[in-house]
């Protein structure tokens, strides 16, 4: 196993109880079976005579994976290896109910139980939707826990609320109804992003890396940029981009990458806290980097029924235009302060690196082909899995064995818990939104707010994003914007999957904006720098991700919605401009040195401008720019000749 994967490994176990003996048997059993529902369900294979509905598949999805939220999760962090009794009855309760829930699917359908659950039916209902609150709380933390509980019970007292939070009054019966037995809960986009979209990309990212694709990319990255100035940095903001879209978690992403970088960005020269913030920031936006994204990804195309391939080309651009600024400051830092880059000795061969992990590339290359061109959709990771399975099995070194496909199961077992225990009780903020009507009144109310003006709707959508993914809600809170705010801007005329793309944005760049900003801890940790110093830093390196999101909301074509001549001409104005930006921040810009304060100053206004994708806005900056660039060669060549006597 390479070296960051068993950071990552070691990282990942610290908050999970090690299962032995029985209990491991069990895990890789369930971890198959989830599987082969999965292909049953998407190829309708008929495999032993079995035919199941997307209600039983979900129900038995949320039995097979929903107990091993208790049985690997403790109760509290201090809490022993050992399985406590009330942790084996909260699991054995989520196996049995979703599971009876499932051989009922007919009558709960046919029969109304959403309105009139039996005594009995209400009861298990309830005992589940216990189950996943404690689930969110094990998963994701006292703040989430609090928040799906408010939402979750928000319906019994929407009748004392005041002005748009006010809905009408709901029985507890009727609450956990809709809950449990409803597509306006835990069957609607909770189990329909983790059972009928994301399973296969959770396959294909967990087989991925425990094939080796995380260190095929990492030594990719060296052999591409370690050698230049700065080249432990690029590296990291290269080889993040790679690994933060395999892995789709931010934090993943930093322990896996930055256990590497951070040291050899450190030992080349660059300070504890600037590297802390370069891998903050490169994982950062490496989850919404293509071909493989974060969860939220997929919850948006659940929503609002874009397909996911579009979702991913839309993603391209935005990530570019961020990565490149990143590259720029990067390398302004390096250049102005002599750092250089990585000795020969450290770094990997291209040729020799693209020969031992050419089919990565190649099966990355399938499954872009896959979405866009065939339209596979939600079967084009299974495709995919399966060819890196068969081309794994060619070479000795990827062959699959049986310790390796052991690892396989619980790597991505693992993963298909966390997101089931993560996204599952998102079904109680959707289910209370839903229920009491309170959406729509709190669009209404932003409408008011914002006095109709679109840009004022665009800044209170931006502050609620950031403040609600700073609790560390992101899915959460995007389903709630996505519910309230994207109907106000979408009728404002803004398109709707930039609308989307807009809200989802800036509900994650909580992760490096002070006061919260975890993953600038996380990496300021691994770094040994303080953390809000080098959360300061995140923001500053970040610069480009908390503007593009204004460029591509107002100019669609940014992500690919439109004439392609615009985009190509409003892409080549915000290189521009980023270039200019990105110097300005870092204070270095290439083929003219350092900057001084007025210098900086004066190329980050122009830059803004450049990059505003506003025609008239872009040529006074590309004029202004034109005239910063050649007043030198005008005061020496002509002014000076027409002041001369």
């Amino acid at each position: 196993m390479s070296r960051d994967e068993s950071k990552k490994d070691l990282a990942t176990e610290t908050r999970y109880r090690d299962l032995g003996g029985f209990l491991k048997v069990v895990f890789y059993v369930f971890v198959a079976l989830a599987l082969f529902l999965a292909i049953e369900f998407f190829f309708s294979l008929g495999l032993g005579g079995i035919h199941i509905s997307n209600w039983q598949y979900y129900y038995l999805l949320i039995g097979i994976l929903l107990p091993f939220v208790f049985l690997f999760m403790p109760a509290r962090k201090a809490a022993s290896q050992r399985i406590p009794w009330y942790d084996m009855v909260a699991a054995a309760l989520a196996f049995v109910i979703p599971v009876y829930f499932s051989f009922y699917v007919m009558d709960m359908q046919m029969g109304g139980w959403s309105m009139h659950p039996t005594p009995f039916n209400f009861s298990a209902a309830l005992i589940l939707s216990l189950l996943t609150l404690e689930s969110a709380r094990r998963a994701g933390g006292i703040i989430f826990f609090f928040v799906c509980l408010f939402f979750g019970v928000y319906p019994l007292f929407s009748p004392f609320m005041p002005g748009i939070f006010q809905g009408p009054e709901f029985d507890l019966s009727t609450v956990i109804g809709h809950l449990a037995f409803d597509s306006e809960g835990f069957m609607g986009i909770p189990m329909q992003v983790v059972g009928g979209i994301l399973i296969g990309f959770l396959v294909f990212a967990g087989l991925l890396i425990r094939t080796g694709a995380g260190e095929f990319f990492l030594n990719l990255a060296m052999a591409i940029a370690g050698h230049t100035r700065g080249g432990p940095a690029k590296v990291a903001v290269i080889g993040s981009a790679f690994f933060g879209s395999l892995s789709g978690s931010i934090f993943a992403n930093i322990v896996g990458t930055g256990s590497v970088t951070i040291p050899a960005m450190k030992k080349v020269g660059f300070p504890p806290h600037y590297a802390g913030s370069v891998e903050a920031c490169a994982s950062t936006g490496g989850v919404l980097m293509p071909p493989v994204m974060g969860a939220v990804a997929f919850v948006m195309a659940s929503m609002t029924g874009i397909p996911y391939a579009k979702i991913m080309v839309a993603a391209f651009v935005p990530s570019i235009l961020y990565y490149l600024g990143l590259l720029i400051q990067v390398d302004g830092l390096a250049a102005r302060t002599g750092l250089k880059g990585m000795s020969k000795e450290q770094i990997p061969g291209l040729w020799t690196t693209l020969k031992d992990g050419w089919h990565f590339i190649f099966v990355l290359f399938v499954l872009v082909w896959g979405l866009v061109y065939m339209r596979w959709e939600a079967i084009t990771p299974f495709y995919a899995s399966a060819l890196l399975i068969v081309l794994s099995m060619l070479r000795k070194k990827t062959r699959l064995n049986g310790r390796k496909i052991l690892s396989l199961l619980d790597g991505v077992g693992k993963l298909l818990v966390d997101t089931l225990g993560i996204i599952l009780p998102i079904a109680l903020v959707i289910c209370g939104l839903v229920v009491t009507g309170v959406a729509p009144s709190f669009t209404s109310g932003i409408v008011a707010l914002s006095g109709g003006i679109p840009f004022v709707a665009l800044l209170f959508g931006a502050a609620a994003c950031y403040l609600l993914g700073m609790v560390g809600m992101l899915t959460a809170a995007y389903i709630f914007l996505a519910m309230s705010l994207a109907p106000v801007l979408i009728a404002a005329g803004f398109n709707t999957l930039a609308t989307h793309l807009f809200i989802l944005y800036y509900a994650m760049l909580s992760a490096i904006t002070p006061p919260v900003a975890a993953g600038s801890f996380l990496a300021a940790g691994i770094a040994g720098a303080p953390p809000m110093k080098t959360a300061w830093q995140s923001m500053k390196m970040g610069i480009v991700i908390y503007i593009v999101p204004f460029f591509f909301i107002f100019e669609p074509s940014l992500i690919l919605e439109g004439p392609i001549l615009n985009t190509l001409f409003h892409f080549s104005t915000a290189v521009a401009g980023i270039f200019l930006l990105a110097s300005s921040v870092e204070g270095y810009m290439l083929w003219r040195g350092t900057l001084s304060p007025i210098t900086r100053v004066l190329i980050g206004f122009i830059g803004l401008m450049l990059a505003v994708p506003n025609g008239k806005v872009t040529l006074v900056g590309g004029c202004l720019g034109l005239l910063f660039f050649t007043w030198p060669y005008l005061w020496s060549r002509v002014f000076k000749k027409i002041a001369a006597p």
